[in-house]
C-alpha cells in the first residue's frame, strides 16, 4: 500500500499511538531532568544523591510493569489508556506538590510507570496487535512521538518555568494531559483496528500464541534480550555522563547539547527507514543489523578527541535508535503472537527500564573507582558486536523453529 494512503487510512490509530508516546515524555527522563536541579536545590540533594533516589524509583516501577502490563490483554485499548492517563497527570499535580524526599521519590515512581512504562506500552502494543502486514509502517509511525517531545518540550518547558515557576509547570502539565492527552487519545482509539487484508501479507508470523510463562520458558527470547537492551544501555549511560566526557575531552558543553538535533534527524529518518525495511523482510531476518551502527559510534566516540566525535557518535546512534524503536515494536509479536502481547511486552519494557536505570549507576561506581570513562564507551562498542553475532544466532534459530513448527534449541 503506498505510504500516502496508508496514512488516510489509517490516520486515526496512527495518530493515537503516536499522541501515547508523544505525552509519554511527562515520565521519560529528558522531561523529569528539566526540574533537577530546582529540585535538588530545595531538597538540598546532591547529584549522587538525587541520581541514587532517581535509580530506586525507576527500578520499583520496572518491578510493577510486569504486573500492571498485563491489563492491556484484558480490556481494551482505549479504555487502559483513559486510566493510564489520569494517573500520569496526578503524577504531575504530586510533582508540583511534594514537600519531602519520600514524597518525591514517590512521584517520580508513579511518573516513570505511568510516562515512560504504560504509555509507551500501551501504543507498542497497539500497533503490534492492530497491524500485521503493516506493522512495521504503523511502529515506526507511532514511535515518532518520542522524537516529537524531545523536540518540542524542553523548550516549552523553559519558557513556562521562567514564566510561571517549575513547581507551576507541573500543573499546567496535568491540566495538559486531562483537557487535552485524555479525550483526544481516547477518542481516536475507541475503536480497535483489525489487520486487513489490504495490508499486504505479514513477512513472518509466530508458530503459534505464546503466554508469558513460555516466553520466560523460551531460551530465545533471553538470547534477544541481550542485543534488544543494548541501545538503551548504551545512550542513557553515555547521555548521563556527558557532561564529564565533555570534561574529560576539553570541550564546550554546546558540543553535545548541539549534536542531539543531529541524533534525533537520524532516529526519525532511520525509524522511517526501518518500518519500510521490516514489512519487506520482517524484524526477525534484520536483528543482526541494528547494533552496528552503535558498535561504531561507541568506538569512534572511545577513540578520538575531536569535538567531531560526538557528532559522529550521534549521528550512527540516531541510525541504531531509529532501527531498534521500530524493531522494539515488532519482533515480539513475529516470535510470539499477538494474544498475549501485551503481557510479554510489559516483561520486556520492566527490563528496558532495568537496564537504563543501571548503565548510569554502573558506570559512575567504575568512574569512582578509576576505571577509564573512554575504555568503559569502547568496551560497550565491543559488546555492541557481540551482540550483533547473538542475533545471527536468533535469527538462524527463529528461522528454523518455523521450518520445524516449534522450539528449536
Amino acid at each position: 500500500m503506498p505510504f500516502f494512503f496508508f496514512l488516510r487510512d489509517n490516520a486515526r490509530w496512527l495518530s493515537g499511538g503516536f499522541l501515547l508516546t508523544y505525552f509519554s515524555s511527562f515520565g521519560q527522563t529528558f522531561f523529569i531532568s528539566l526540574s533537577a536541579g530546582d529540585i535538588r536545590r530545595e531538597f538540598d540533594l546532591s547529584n549522587g544523591e538525587f541520581g541514587g533516589l532517581y535509580m530506586l524509583a525507576t527500578l520499583a516501577s520496572a518491578a510493577t510493569l510486569p504486573q500492571l502490563g498485563k491489563v492491556v490483554d484484558r480490556y481494551p485499548i482505549a479504555t487502559v489508556a483513559a486510566c493510564t492517563i489520569p494517573a500520569l497527570a496526578l503524577a504531575t499535580v504530586s510533582m508540583s506538590l511534594a514537600s519531602n524526599i519520600v514524597w518525591l521519590g514517590l512521584t517520580i515512581y508513579a511518573l516513570r510507570l505511568f510516562g515512560q512504562g504504560m504509555m509507551t506500552h500501551i501504543s507498542m502494543t497497539a500497533m503490534g496487535r492492530w497491524y500485521s502486514g503493516q506493522r512495521g509502517r504503523a511502529v515506526s509511525l507511532a514511535t515518532l512521538g518520542h522524537q516529537a517531545g524531545e523536540a518540542s518540550y524542553p523548550i516549552l518547558f523553559v519558557l513556562a518555568a521562567a514564566a510561571l515557576g517549575w513547581r507551576s509547570t507541573w500543573l499546567l502539565a496535568a491540566a495538559f494531559l486531562i483537557v487535552l492527552a485524555l479525550p483526544v487519545v481516547f477518542s481516536l482509539m475507541r475503536v480497535a483496528r483489525t489487520p486487513r487484508l489490504s495490508d499486504g501479507p505479514e513477512r513472518r508470523t509466530a508458530t503459534r500464541e505464546w503466554t508469558r510463562a513460555e516466553v520466560l520458558a523460551d531460551p530465545l527470547f533471553w538470547l534477544a534480550l541481550m542485543g534488544v537492551l543494548t541501545p538503551g544501555f548504551i545512550g542513557t549511560t553515555v547521555f548521563f555522563h556527558q557532561v564529564y566526557l565533555s570534561e574529560l575531552r576539553g570541550w564546550a558543553p554546546e558540543v553535545f547539547a548541539g549534536s542531539f538535533v543531529l541524533m534525533s534527524a537520524m532516529t526519525v529518518i532511520f525509524a522511517l527507514v526501518s518500518g519500510a525495511l521490516i514489512d519487506r523482510f520482517s524484524a526477525v531476518r534484520l536483528l543482526p543489523t541494528f547494533l552496528l551502527p552503535l558498535s561504531a559510534s561507541c568506538l569512534v566516540l572511545a577513540a578520538t578527541d575531536s569535538p567531531y566525535g560526538a557528532y559522529a557518535f550521534m549521528a550512527l546512534m540516531g541510525v541504531s535508535y531509529g532501527f531498534s524503536s521500530t524493531l522494539f515494536g515488532s519482533l515480539w509479536p513475529e516470535l510470539y503472537g499477538t494474544r498475549h502481547l501485551g503481557s510479554i511486552r510489559s516483561v520486556i519494557v520492566a527490563f528496558l527500564v532495568f537496564a537504563t536505570a543501571m548503565g548510569p549507576g554502573l558506570t559512575g561506581w567504575l568512574i569512582d573507582r578509576g576505571v577509564s570513562y573512554p575504555a568503559q564507551i569502547a568496551a560497550m562498542g565491543i559488546y555492541a558486536l557481540i551482540a550483533c553475532g547473538l542475533m545471527l544466532i536468533v535469527r538462524r534459530r527463529a528461522l528454523a523453529r518455523d521450518a520445524a513448527g516449534g522450539p528449536v534449541t
